[in-house]
């Protein structure tokens, strides 16, 4: 290889790296904005999180801090999250950015939709998470604590906790983006899909088992959400393998040779 075409070769990378490092610059900034916004209000934002909890404690029961630092530093890290979800569309933006110059005309038509679908659905789990499944489970906790036994939660495990739980529902609820993406890929049939409903009911029990605590109510509403996105999923992608025939049929074909 000679100098010349090591250099058309080099070059084009550094491009790519020196956009990739202004790209994550912009990312870190949208977010330390968002966190220096909130900060104010951590205090509030961390009462708000924790409201699940402490509105099923027993009276005159509080959650503790064990650790020195945690009182500050809890809430800095509920701010934190906040400030990186306040700031997921500019983050998404900055990747988008980076991407679409490589992306073909239908690709960038399948990943708007499908990076706005799956913003929406991890919101949406988050919430589903909070207004109605913490209330459910620490509810239930509060009731199988024995006698005798002060239920004083420690804040920053109580954080990782509900942490954790919003990660697993904000997933769960992503089952129809992968299920249509799937199909829209050809990987997968929409016979094959229906096919797979028995494994996926016991696959969805299994992990809603792994990851609630054991009670059977709060298991219940994770797996039956997902089992029912699973059936959105495959509900839409037969509209988007009907998208795929059309688009083959309007796309013009070469005349034939003689």
């Amino acid at each position: 290889m000679s100098e010349t075409q090591h250099e058309q070769l080099v070059q084009p990378l550094i491009e790519h790296l020196l956009e990739l490092r202004r790209r994550m610059m912009w990312i870190v900034i949208g977010i330390v904005v968002c966190f220096l916004g909130m900060m104010p209000f951590a205090q509030q934002l961390y009462t708000f999180v924790a409201e699940p909890l402490m509105a099923n404690l027993p009276k005159d029961t509080s959650m503790i801090a064990t650790d020195v630092i945690a009182p500050f530093f809890v809430p800095v890290k509920v701010t934190l999250m906040a400030a990186f979800l306040l700031s997921l569309p500019h983050t998404l933006y900055q990747v988008w950015a980076f991407v679409a110059p490589a992306l073909y005309q239908n690709e960038k038509r399948l990943i708007t939709p499908l990076v706005l679908s799956s913003v929406t659905l991890f919101f949406v789990g988050m919430a589903f998470a909070y207004f109605l499944v913490f209330p459910v489970i620490f509810k239930f906790l509060a009731g199988v604590t024995p006698v005798g036994v002060n239920m004083a939660t420690d804040i920053d495990k109580y954080l990782s906790f509900i942490l954790g739980m919003f990660v697993a529902f904000g997933t769960t609820f992503e089952v129809p983006v992968v299920v249509v993406l799937l199909a829209k890929m050809g990987i997968v049939s929409t016979a094959q899909l229906k096919n797979a409903r028995p494994y996926v009911i016991v696959g969805a029990f299994v992990v809603a088992a792994i990851i609630t605590p054991p009670d059977v109510i709060s298991q219940t509403l994770l797996a039956v959400p997902l089992i029912l996105l699973y059936e959105a999923g495959i509900w839409f992608s037969r509209f988007a393998k009907v998208k795929t025939q059309q688009e083959d049929e309007d796309t013009p074909q070469p005349p034939a040779e003689v």
